[in-house]
């Protein structure tokens, strides 16, 4: 606590912090980095340490694995959603009481939203940040040609940051050796240890990736297991010194949470539970920030849309998993109809957006009544039907954007949405213009006072759209008051 307050002195001084913090990344998808995290975080983090997670990119996943090991919010960094100064906000802010950050990458170290270019990759996010970099290399089957791979991303790093390679997938000791040999020879960075091959560290995975964290449930007998291998394959000493030795950050005054915390104003309802946990923890914040009190609910678990509530946000998950449980729940279903029809102010993503059709067909072919107010079906299917960033443009005003602003965000899913019998297109009103790489086209759903669709915007993206929602409540609720009253004067 002391150094804490002694870094705060300093930093008051020289607008310049220390934050120790270290960058895993992986050579490909699948090379081990997320096992070889979860590992190092929890190994840290049961050695007393403060250890704050976070994940280049827009997954929501493992950053759930990521708070299960360390006991703290763990974050997303992603350079395209958002500029490079936020992302570094981001950080700042969220790691300032930690006493170490451990950053996961995505995908390969240089993989990103382009080809010829390093933009949204691990790469970027690790120069931004001025992060050493830990590679983790899958080494079944190698010796000296690891030693190629290693130095074939030293030379196309235009400013070194990989300061040490993690081996996974090795045979025995002497496979490590031999290993560790050829890299420190060719590369001129330290091995700092290694992770057998062993079935019993792979992360149990389905049609979205790795099961959440929230769903899992009991996680510690799985984090046993990988903290045992880390602690003993893999220098963890060594790690703590490449991160402390990271160079001090400029710290500056916050261009996302601008000005003071508003007091409440309006209050907020959150779908909250395994069904419904999809959501950027600063999006949450910036609502708070703008004057929301969020009211976290489970549709899952029985629970109705408080009535205290003047807005409505469904965040994504797995509803088709709980396609059953959810359309069993017609008390839910009719409270979040009529809160919508009433006109309250609702934005609804991905699993939020299936949530509010008129029904869901699952993987096994069966199908569950929805909630009704947009008139479509939801049907899931065997291969990925959306994957990447995604650029939207409002079409009309909308209670998070007005016609012409622009967010940012992500969509990945497998469901496939079919419009009700007797639907137009005309007559199904786009939330937005949604642009991809691929791709430009009308998409989401934006009616009155709903805006839904399948993209995940980060809020970071567009401020503004945190204090927008915030306003369409303020609006809403003093309507719902003016009724209330009138009602009253009507009883009299």
């Amino acid at each position: 606590m002391e150094e804490s307050i002694l870094m705060k002195q300093a930093a008051s001084q020289t607008d310049r912090v220390q934050r120790p913090r270290l960058v895993l990344a992986g050579t490909h998808s699948g090379a081990g980095k997320t096992t070889l995290t979860l590992g190092v975080m929890a190994a840290l983090h049961r050695r007393g340490l403060r250890v704050q997670g976070y994940k280049v990119g827009p997954d929501y996943i493992d950053p759930s694995y990521h708070q299960g090991a360390t006991g703290r919010q763990s974050r997303n960094l992603d350079s395209w959603m958002m500029c490079k100064q936020t992302m570094l906000d981001i950080f700042l802010r969220s790691s300032a009481e930690a006493d170490i950050s451990i950053i996961e990458g995505v995908m390969g170290y240089f993989d990103g939203l382009d080809p010829l270019r390093d933009t949204g990759s691990t790469a970027e996010v690790s120069q931004a940040l001025q992060a050493p970099v830990v590679l983790v290399v899958d080494a079944g089957g190698m010796a000296r040609s690891a030693a190629a791979v290693v130095r074939g991303f030293q030379s196309l790093e235009a400013q070194p940051r990989i300061a040490g390679v993690i081996v996974n997938r090795v045979g025995s000791v002497g496979h490590f050796r031999l290993l560790q040999a050829a890299v420190e020879q060719v590369c001129h960075i330290p091995v700092l240890g290694y992770l057998q091959t062993d079935p019993d560290l792979k992360l149990p995975e389905r049609h979205l990736g790795l099961i959440p964290a929230l769903e899992r449930g009991e996680l510690s007998s799985l984090f046993d297991r990988v903290v045992a291998a880390v602690e003993q394959t893999v220098d963890l000493d060594k790690l703590l010194q490449l991160a402390q030795g990271a160079v001090t950050l400029r710290l500056e005054k916050s261009q996302l949470f601008l000005g003071p915390v508003s007091p409440p104003q309006v209050s907020l309802a959150v779908a909250k539970d395994v069904a419904f946990n999809f959501y950027y923890p600063e999006n949450l914040e910036l609502l708070e920030h703008a004057g929301a009190r969020l009211v976290f609910f489970s549709p899952l678990a029985g629970e109705v849309v408080p009535a205290e509530a003047d807005g409505l946000y469904l965040g994504g998950g797995f509803p088709e998993e709980f396609a059953a449980q959810l359309s069993g729940n017609s008390q839910v279903l009719a409270s979040v109809r009529e809160c919508i029809q009433r006109g309250m102010p609702t934005f609804a993503e991905c699993g939020g957006y299936m949530f509010l059709t008129q029904s869901i067909t699952n993987h096994q072919g069966d199908t569950y009544p929805m909630v009704g107010v947009i008139p479509a079906h939801v049907v899931m299917e065997s291969r990925l039907m959306a994957l990447g960033y995604r650029e939207v443009v409002a079409v009309h005003d909308t209670p998070l954007l007005q016609m012409g602003e622009v967010a940012r965000g992500h969509e990945f899913h497998y469901s496939r949405l079919v419009m009700a019998e007797g639907v137009t297109v005309s007559q199904y009103p786009p939330a937005y213009q949604m642009k991809s790489l691929r791709q430009d086209k009308l998409d989401g759903y934006g009616k009155d006072n709903l805006v839904a669709g399948y993209a995940h915007l980060h809020f970071a993206s567009h401020p503004e759209m945190a204090r927008r929602f915030v306003a369409a409540c303020q609006v809403f609720q003093r309507g719902r008051q003016v009724k209330h009253r009138s009602g009253e004067g009507i009883e009299k």
